[in-house]
Parts: structure tokens; C-alpha cells; sequence
């Protein structure tokens, strides 16, 4: 089992916890009463499905004794008009950076990544169409 707490502190200012001891300051933007000084909930979402999907892509790599020294993912995501406000449209791109690393290898971690291990972007996968493109940056070193 997983917990996390919010606390509210104040006006649109809240503190999450999580079951691991980590904290996160969320807060809305001024016309909603915050003070622009923590992350929105909806970015928290998109964040933590890049983290689990970099995360998968980097452990599949390493695994297969690719020669990876890096791995960023950019995420761009609509929403809808209408309350709920939910994500209809979500496009992951990786770069990926190392040494002689081949297109299908990276294809198929990321193809690993989203249909079979990433819990995250599997689940808003249900209500919203992802798409998923990647470079490779290969060194020379």
C-alpha cells in the first residue's frame, strides 16, 4: 500500500507528503488565490509519469549494456475546455544521450516503458491519447 498526505496551509497553499518522507509545496496561481510559490497538482501528475517512464527507459538500457549517460523527457499535455479539466492529449519526447546507441533499442525501451511497466503513463493512458517520439544524442567519448 502507498499513503501520502496533504496539509493545507494556507489560501491555495498545500504541503504533500509522501509514505517515503519526502515533501512538495503545491500552490495555485494568484487569480486563484495562491501565491505562485509551489507546483500545480496537474504538473505534479506530469511529472511524476516522466519520472516513471525515465526511470523505466534508463533501468531497460542499462540492462542491456547500452552505454547511456543520459535521458531527459519533455512533456507537453492539453486539456479540456470543460470542468473536469482533465488531460485529453499528452506527447512524451526523449532524448536520449551515450555512446553507439541504436534506434530500435531505444524504441523498444520506451515501447516497454509505456505499454508493459510504467504504471503512471499506463493509468492516463485510460483517459487521455498518448503519443511518444525520441532523439538520440550519440558522443563521441
Amino acid at each position: 500500500m502507498m499513503n501520502v498526505r496533504i496539509k493545507w496551509i494556507e489560501n491555495a497553499m498545500f504541503v504533500g507528503e509522501s509514505g517515503s518522507g519526502h515533501a512538495v509545496i503545491m500552490d495555485g496561481p494568484k487569480d486563484s488565490g495562491g501565491r505562485n510559490l509551489g507546483i500545480r497538482p496537474m504538473e505534479m501528475l506530469l511529472l511524476g509519469m516522466g519520472g516513471c517512464t525515465a526511470f523505466d527507459v534508463v533501468l531497460i538500457l542499462q540492462k542491456g549494456k547500452n552505454q547511456i549517460s543520459d535521458c531527459q523527457v519533455e512533456i507537453s499535455a492539453e486539456r479540456s475546455e470543460e470542468i473536469p479539466k482533465v488531460f485529453t492529449k499528452l506527447h512524451v519526447h526523449f532524448k536520449v544521450f551515450g555512446k553507439n546507441l541504436k534506434n530500435n533499442v531505444v524504441d523498444r525501451a520506451i515501447k516497454l516503458s509505456s505499454e508493459k511497466y510504467c504504471s503512471a503513463s499506463i493509468m492516463l493512458d485510460q483517459v487521455a491519447k498518448i503519443t511518444h517520439d525520441f532523439e538520440i544524442i550519440n558522443s563521441e567519448n
